[in-house]
């Protein structure tokens, strides 16, 4: 038998996996990082966060992501390149083998979590690893059950992870694979040790289920003053985490929440920052995380004195920091805010085309949702070294199971019924395209985002943007005029229209297949080439 630490009612058994190993139930996150470099997993940085590393892949594994092909959740589906399919026996092969791998182990590490704030919602599930720096992620990230909880939580989902792990399977891309079985309540992940495949492959589930239900899950930020609660969508390294976490709002999380009947409720009870280039003057928030024990910070650079430098990108540009939500002094107590009056739409435009801000009408609003367009940030994935303009339906195609249609007529009946605003911010390139203009400031686009938020551009003049129709302030508090009309910034305008062309027809193209299953309006908000 197992010895266990903490442990419920019951053992692994309940999850298939026998083992006479050491078992470790559900301890807080300074014992796992403690036992963590005990056991050589990581070491402490001079603030005593644990600093760790994760290996050749520092990013997600897109083309290493399944779902089993069953007939529960077949139907709701929207199968090809992103939601790719494997059969049940594969699965089954794979489970048999990291179920094998698991029970070899001399120690083992469980939590017992919830995805999701609100009670109501919230999805038990089970997380199993090898390591103790993963168990500590997890924990970070998902929601921490109370000891009353604890004793009636029965999981309806178990992650399986093997990082160390590595698949020969001829039914596979790689060593690597993530498999979400739905039928099974289970998922299987191994030969990666990049943490956020534990929280990504939970996420993914909570996206099927609650449409379901009628509600909305969003790969989104949240904050909110109390009265005025807005939503930031946008992919990785867009700054969602970054323009959540405001000192004059409180954060109701930064990477995944839930519209329901109530408002907004965050799936998570922690972050995970990317890291590149953090600095106290900019995020200060996110820069007193770093420096304190219970946080985790993947893949970054120590001087020898322990001391992190955020500049150092030698490992990879998708450096990560996980924290407790705790660890934000700013924030909503319980995690949830009231219906968004505000929408945001985040881009890194690595064209230099979009407009710093813009304000949307109601058809564009749903246009841009499914088109999702952004640049791969450096890091992020596999392979990508410099941004790479893509289109990412819902602003978050890879996590979200079904059409983007469904979530995309759940956004428009939300936002018709609460009278939202939508917005869309670029916070990528202005003066030219990645190479030959500049990065937006994060001063100026704070300031234009407080300013849409305040209410402060209500009463602006704006003039419409030629191709994409939308509406663009001409002034903005604490913003200089000459940097809210992108064409003004290029010293060549002629390059500039030809750019904007270029990625007018690239959204032309992109939606074409999205086409058929959208209204006119939406259609008709397609950009325009004279």
């Amino acid at each position: 038998m197992a010895t266990t630490m903490g442990a419920p009612s019951g053992d692994l058994s309940e999850s298939g996996i026998s083992t006479n190993a050491t078992v470790h139930w559900n301890l807080d996150n300074m014992t796992l990082i403690d036992l963590a470099v005990e056991r050589g997993e990581g070491f402490l940085s001079a603030d005593d966060a644990l600093v760790t590393e994760t290996g050749e892949r520092t990013g997600r594994s897109p083309n290493d992501k399944y779902i089993v092909d069953e007939s529960t959740t077949n139907q709701d589906v929207n199968w090809g390149d992103v939601n790719v399919s494997t059969s049940k026996e594969v699965f089954d092969r794979m489970k048999a083998q990291v179920i094998e791998y698991l029970s070899a182990r001399d120690t083992l590490f469980v939590q017992d979590l919830y995805c999701g704030s609100e009670e109501s919602e919230a999805l038990p599930i089970r997380v199993i690893n090898q390591n103790a720096w993963h168990n500590a992620f997890a924990r970070n990230m998902f929601v921490r059950p109370t000891e009353e909880q604890l004793k009636t939580h029965e999981p309806q989902f178990t992650v399986y992870h093997a990082p160390h792990f590595e698949a020969s399977d001829g039914a596979l891309n790689s060593q690597c694979f993530v498999i979400v079985n739905y039928a099974e309540g289970e998922v299987i992940i191994g030969g990666t040790r990049y943490a956020g495949e534990i929280k990504k492959s939970i996420f993914s589930v909570m996206n099927l289920i609650l449409p379901k239900k009628g509600i909305l899950p969003m790969h989104c930020s949240a904050n909110t003053n109390g009265e005025n609660t807005a939503i930031f969508f946008g992919l990785s390294g867009t700054g969602k985490t970054t323009l959540s976490a405001d000192p004059k709002r409180a954060l109701i999380g930064d990477d995944e929440h839930g519209w329901g009947s109530n408002g907004v409720f965050n799936f998570e009870g922690g972050c995970y920052a990317k890291l590149i280039n953090l600095s106290e003057e900019d995020e200060p928030e996110i820069f007193a995380t770093t420096r304190q024990k219970g946080t985790v910070l993947e893949n970054i650079v120590v001087d020898g004195n322990g001391v992190p430098d955020f500049f150092d990108t030698s490992k990879t540009q998708n450096t990560r920091g996980s924290y407790p939500i705790e660890a934000i002094e700013n924030r909503t107590q319980d995690s949830k805010g009231g219906h968004p009056q505000n929408v945001i739409f985040l881009t890194c435009d690595a064209f230099g085309v979009l407009p710093p801000i813009s304000r949307l009408s109601d058809s564009q609003a749903a246009y841009h949702f499914i088109s999702g367009y952004t640049a791969k940030v450096a890091g992020t994935e596999i392979g990508v070294t410099e941004p790479e303009a893509t289109f990412s339906a819902c602003f978050g195609e890879p996590f979200m199971p079904m059409h983007p249609g469904v979530y995309a007529d759940l956004l428009s009946a939300k936002m018709a019924e609460h009278g939202s605003t939508a917005w869309l911010i670029n916070t990528g390139w202005s003066g030219g395209s990645y190479g030959v203009g500049n990065r937006m400031k994060i001063k100026y686009t704070r300031a234009m985002l407080n300013a849409a938020l305040d209410g402060e551009l209500e009463n602006v003049e704006y003039v419409l943007d030629e191709r994409f129709g939308f509406e663009i302030p001409t002034s903005c508090p604490g913003v200089p005029s000459d940097v809210l009309i992108p064409k003004q910034t290029w010293s060549n305008g002629d390059e500039y229209d030809s750019t904007a062309d270029k990625l007018a027809m690239m959204f032309n193209k992109n939606f074409e297949r999205y086409a058929d299953g959208v209204s006119d309006e939406v259609n008709a908000a397609a950009p325009v080439i004279n």
